[in-house]
């Protein structure tokens, strides 16, 4: 990484000196000590993350902390005493206020009877889902709230607010109120619609029949009403509507498939088991002849864990079972198979699902903001401007009314319209989105930000069903001695065929059906298994002849070539977990009662547990570099005396309450030692339809892409190389698991001497290191080319979005799952795809694609043309009101600074509405390329990321050119009039028409018939309601030739030098995409 950023502690004081942690190797010491890593706050403050190569030293001065911590400096005296009395003042009436208001309940482990609700200690939350913003009464108050925050429209309504004072009144009512009302009632219309919406879709969740068991019999239930204890049964296919533990199934196996898709984002079919000592009861009803109970802990976020147990009581002795995430059934997934009864034990906001769902924010799109802050100078020198006026009255009488006064005779300079056309033209930048062939489906859901998606700097991504299909397929497979690819599989069936026919019936040769489960539907043979990889292997088994057709928790059944059916007696599983990065299982051969464990896992994992080999980590390497996901498979024979040594530690270590999973895995580990290597395999997941062009095409707009996924960060990295997020050629930071803030901070430092590299990290060690290095981590990836994160929660995606955010860049997050839409409603823009996982993503998201290959055109075409167009359309309105306001400024100044309007009733709504609105409306439909070309060259996109469309630079500006033209026009017109006063406003305001609608015909960089038919038509009603403003014109002069050439010179003069200036600039300066166009 760039060597110019210093890494430094979370707390580094600046008054303490720095404690030696450096040791020389003393007498007896094996090696000397680098570092004393100790996990305590005290030492590690001490300790600056080394900016230096060579390692550790003992001078200071290789040591650097970051500038705002060598500035930091405390107070002393008395200051420092009253900032210290300050700041714990606020500090305690902040805390105060924020308990007062939420209220936030503690979290606690629970014990739950069985079908005993009312054994509850404590009150739990309602089983409601609830994903609106308002309620009846806070929704008018909260959308005027985020409509008025915003300064613009909150001056605009001071201003027409004081249009009601007689005093004050300046022109007509309807030309302050009607663009306001007309954008609140737009504004109103779509949120009540939205919130509509929202209503509906909670009402049918939560509306949701459900069968709960009682000592009564069966009673229908409404999800929203079920409570904690309560025994729910759950049809196949039927949404899980609370947190529960697995009780019963109607599956003889006591165990069923769940589909966990819209929580953590994976397609595959999770495995539950039920609870032995409830599985074995006769029949559903005797649970309610049972005395039994379940603790359980208390709610957390993560998903992948959970620690509890069951209890029965009326039992002699009592029966204790440990319960662990395989007997857990987590809200929002669905039963894929059989019925399931549990019992529930978190609901409503304690549930997973719901803990690691963030509340959707109201988006405001960067382009607003800074419109915000321009409209905030501008209300300055409106200010400045009015005060000179009155000082140069000499503050004559009641100077506060005419400075009033003059406040609103200039509150042009910040026009009323802008906020209609940009909300027009936004809308307008939406509907071409959804009319464009080449992206069909597409659907803007927010249309108040589509200028957002051409300023895009980091695109986080997830990858099952974003970047990929999530259908595997078997690639390769090496034996150390020889390697078959596809194209060679048919020596493998034969090889098969031949040992199956020499050897005697029930030797099992083949490892890799492990883990595959059926299910069995229309006499069609399906598989489902916890892993897509494990499919694809037992495809390929059945496809060179050995074909899995019966499998349960207990047993097994293959089917060689020659059609002899092998049976296996399961005796253990073994799941993977990310800790391990490898699954194990042990069988039994009925035929010869041969015991054998086998273990498939990461080569990473593998590589130290198998006995000694000079192949696997180079075929490893070369299965990698093509992009394949490599499983080791590996062996060993176990004696029955060895297994039930094993099973007595395995079964004790289950039942224990406290560090149960380090018990669990040092009895698994003491099998896994010197194991026989039997095969390396390779399968390719099948990536989504022009990801690599697409992801080639974003790198080079100068668009970040993060990867962040809940899978295995093994998978998540072949997905990077073989989508070429990660190219083959870019070295690659895998981040080592970190636990503690040492850990963390000596990691830290190794990635640091990276250079150019792309960084691999997990979601443990991601939440280690933003605990105690946020900033540091965040500064460090930021200049990485690309991110990958696995096993990454919804919650940590969500806050991984929100720390982009803080470094001023914008982010856009794109994903198909329900587990996505935190992250897609915590960034910037998200982007949801309508694919396998379902909708849920889609219709959280502010665009709705549905192929990730959209996004290209998206972002570079019309993300790149929303934005150019909207910064001109606002900096254009801001042009018009600036014309007019300095001509009123150049009157009033003439005319002995008086306060007396110079346009006046339907002029000036007629000025910003139908005598220049639809041309300078048109300006939504200028491109600066054609789409084929910003397709070719998506460097073009780079530049918006800088803001440079509009700036303070562009801003000021189009200020110049605004004073020039309306100096002009107001002086040409007082020289050329000749006797009556209404001779000058027949000439200024003719000539400012004309020269708005030239500048508009200046502005255009390519033509469209429209906006060739705004210009004609704006003129048209122009010349056309001449003949009815007899009130503002004298006809008779209006049709002299005076009146004519008059007006035609004061827009030549204008107009004439902007023209040439703009010629010179861009043949001495041209702007990048001019060097592109014919």
């Amino acid at each position: 990484m760039a060597e110019q950023i210093p890494l430094h502690p979370v707390r580094c004081p600046a008054n303490r000196k720095r404690a030696a942690f450096l040791s020389a190797p003393g007498p007896g010491s094996e090696r000397p000590r680098r570092f004393l890593l100790e996990d305590e706050s005290a030492h590690l403050d001490e300790m600056p993350l080394m900016m230096c190569e060579g390692g550790f030293e003992n001078e200071e001065s290789d040591y650097q902390t970051l500038p705002r911590a060598r500035a930091a400096r405390r107070p002393r005296g008395l200051t420092r005493l009253l900032c210290g009395l300050w700041k714990l003042l606020c500090t305690n009436c902040c805390d105060c206020l924020v308990n007062v208001c939420r209220r936030k309940k503690e979290l606690k482990a629970r014990t739950v009877w069985l079908g005993c609700p009312e054994k509850c200690e404590e009150k739990h939350p309602r089983n409601a889902i609830k994903n609106q913003k308002y309620n009846i009464f806070t929704f008018v108050p909260g959308v005027l709230y985020e409509q008025f925050k915003f300064f613009l429209n909150l001056y605009f309504l001071v201003v027409s607010c004081s249009q009601f004072v007689p005093a004050l009144k300046i022109g007509y009512l309807y030309t302050y109120w009607a663009p306001l009302g007309f954008v609140l009632a737009v504004t109103i219309i779509r949120e009540a619609i939205d919130e509509c919406r929202r209503f509906q879709r909670d009402k049918e969740v939560n509306g949701q029949s459900y069968t709960k068991l009682t000592a009564r019999g069966r009673v229908q239930v409404q999800s929203s009403d079920i409570q904690v204890g309560d025994l729910i049964l759950v049809e196949k296919n039927q949404r899980i509507p609370s947190d529960m533990i697995f009780l019963r199934t109607s599956e003889k196996a006591g165990s069923c498939f769940i589909r966990t898709d819209q929580l953590d984002g994976e397609t595959d079919w999770k495995l539950k088991a039920a609870v032995s000592c409830t599985q074995r009861l006769p029949a559903m009803a005797d649970l309610f002849s049972i005395r039994a109970y379940v603790c359980a802990q208390k709610p957390q976020m993560d998903i992948h864990s959970f620690e509890g147990t069951f209890t029965r009581e009326d039992s002699d002795p009592p029966v204790h079972e440990s319960l662990s995430i395989e007997n857990t059934l987590w809200a929002s997934a669905v039963v894929a198979s059989g019925t399931v009864l549990g019992v529930v034990i978190y609901t409503g906001q304690e549930t997973r699902s719901v803990m690691n769902t963030s509340h959707p924010k109201n988006k405001v799109g960067l382009l607003d903001l800074e419109l915000n802050q321009l409209t905030k100078a501008l209300f300055v020198a409106l200010v400045v401007l009015s005060l000179v006026m009155v000082a140069l009255q000499g503050f004559v009488g009641p100077w506060y009314r005419s400075l009033f006064r003059f406040l609103l005779l200039f509150s042009y300079i910040i026009p009323i319209s802008l906020r209609v056309n940009l909300d027009m033209g936004k809308a307008a930048c939406g509907w071409m989105i959804m009319r464009d062939q080449s992206i069909p489906g597409t659907v803007v859901r927010t249309s108040t930000i589509p200028e957002e998606l051409g300023r895009l700097v980091y695109l986080l991504t997830d990858k099952t069903g974003t970047l990929t299909q999530n259908e595997m397929v078997f690639k390769r497979l090496h034996l150390g001695a020889v390697s078959y690819s596809t194209d060679s599989m048919d020596e493998v069936q034969g090889h098969l065929r031949q040992a199956y026919a020499q050897a005697r019936p029930g030797l099992s040769r083949d490892p890799e059906q492990a883990e595959a489960d059926q299910d069995l539907s229309d006499q069609n043979r399906s598989y489902q298994a916890s892993s897509p990889d494990e499919v694809a292997l037992v495809r390929w088994t059945e496809s060179v002849g050995l074909t899995l057709v019966s499998r349960d928790l207990g047993s097994m059944q293959l089917r060689t070539p020659g059609g002899h059916i092998l049976t296996f007696c399961v005796l253990q599983l073994f799941p993977f977990t990310s800790e391990t990065k490898r699954m194990g299982i042990i069988v039994r051969d009925e035929a010869t009662a041969e015991i054998t464990f086998y273990v498939k896992g990461a080569d990473v994992a593998m590589a130290p547990i198998v006995q000694y080999n000079d192949w696997l980590d180079e075929e490893c390497g070369n299965m990698a570099r093509e992009g394949l996901r490599t499983l080791v498979v590996a062996k060993r024979t176990l004696t029955e005396e060895q297994y039930q040594d094993f099973e007595s530690r395995y079964t004790q270590a289950r039942l224990s309450l406290h560090d149960r999973a380090l018990k669990v895995a040092a009895v698994v580990e003491s099998l896994e030692r010197e194991m026989e290597l039997l095969c390396l395999t390779g399968v390719e997941d099948q990536l989504q339809a022009d990801v690599r062009p697409t992801l080639e095409l974003l790198r080079n707009a100068g668009i970040k892409i993060w990867m962040l996924t809940g899978d295995k960060l093994e998978t998540a990295t072949c997905i990077a190389k073989s989508s070429h997020l990660v190219s083959r050629t870019q070295d690659t930071h895998v981040f080592r698991p970190v636990t503690t803030r040492g850990e963390a901070h000596l990691e830290l430092n190794a990635f640091r001497r990276k250079q150019d590299c792309a960084l691999v990290i997990s979601g443990d060690s991601l939440e280690v290191c933003l605990r105690y290095y946020e900033h540091e981590l965040v500064e460090l990836a930021c200049q990485c080319p690309a991110v990958v994160c696995g096993r990454c929660s919804p919650t940590q995606k969500a806050h991984i979005a929100g720390l982009l955010q803080r470094t001023g860049r914008r982010t856009c997050a794109i994903g198909d799952g329900g587990n996505d839409v935190s992250m897609i409603q915590a960034a910037d823009c998200g982007i949801g795809i309508e694919g396998k996982e379902g909708r849920q993503a889609s219709l959280a998201a502010d665009f709705s694609i549905r192929q990730f290959r959209h996004i290209g055109r998206l972002l570079v075409v019309h993300g790149r043309s929303s934005y150019k167009r909207s910064a001109a359309l606002g900096q254009f309105v801001m042009h018009r009101g600036l014309v007019i306001s300095t001509m009123q400024a150049v009157f009033s100044s003439v005319f002995y600074f008086a306060s007396v309007p110079l346009y006046q009733g339907f002029l000036m709504v007629g000025y910003a509405t139908v005598y220049t609105m639809f041309p300078v409306f048109s300006l939504v439909l200028d491109r600066d390329v054609e789409p084929d070309v910003a397709l070719l060259y998506p460097e073009l996109y780079k530049d918006l990321t800088k803001g440079r469309s509009l700036s303070y630079k562009t801003f000021l500006t189009w200020v110049l050119v605004s004073i020039y033209q309306g100096g002009t026009l107001m002086l040409g017109a007082l020289l050329l009039f000749e006797s009556e006063f209404v001779h000058v406003v027949a000439i200024s305001f003719t000539a400012l028409v004309l020269t708005e609608l030239l500048m508009v015909a200046l502005t255009v960089r390519t033509w469209h018939w429209l906006m060739a038919g705004a210009e004609l038509l704006s003129l048209g009603c122009y010349v056309a309601s001449l003949a009815f403003l007899n009130e503002y014109f004298d006809v008779a002069f209006i049709t002299t030739a005076a009146f004519l050439w008059k007006v035609s010179a004061i827009t030549l003069v204008s107009c004439l030098p902007l023209y040439v200036l703009k010629l010179l600039k861009r043949r001495l300066s041209p702007p990048s995409y001019s060097k592109l166009r014919p």
